[in-house]
């Protein structure tokens, strides 16, 4: 198993979901891997956590990367996050990614989580998706 792929992993979904039309219409260009600096916009993108597990076997080297895509939005209800978690999660259901480091072999929504977070009325929804890569 090696972790090598995983910087490949992030910036391939980085990409792919900044490029995606209909995550674009409803986010614009706010798509962060790291905290917004300053004040964050109102509605963002944020790729958070990842967990890896080693998949090899006799045949070579893999790892299932488990990563979350979060929606954090200060817009009141959840309909709008859920539109946008919706988009992501269409983006990037079974996407043919082209990483630098290795071969995605699937990519597969798991989860999602959707709460209130913080003092204010701010609402976040996490995705959790897992990536198999052959490195």
């Amino acid at each position: 198993m090696s972790y090598g792929a995983s910087a490949a992993l992030q910036a391939a979904v980085y990409q792919h979901i900044q490029a995606d039309p209909g995550v674009a219409a409803l986010v614009g260009s706010d798509i962060y891997d790291a905290a917004p600096p300053g004040t964050p916009p109102g509605t963002y993108v944020s790729l958070g956590p990842e967990e890896v597990l080693s998949r090899c076997d006799c045949t070579g080297e893999a790892a299932l990367h488990r990563f979350t895509v979060s929606v954090v939005t200060d817009a009141a209800g959840f309909g709008s996050a859920k539109q946008i978690a919706g988009a992501i999660s269409d983006a990037l259901l079974d996407a043919e990614l082209s990483l630098s480091r290795g071969t995605l072999v699937s990519l597969k929504f798991e989860r999602a989580r959707a709460r209130r977070v913080g003092e204010g009325d701010q609402r976040r929804i996490d995705l959790r998706f897992a990536a198999w890569i052959d490195d």
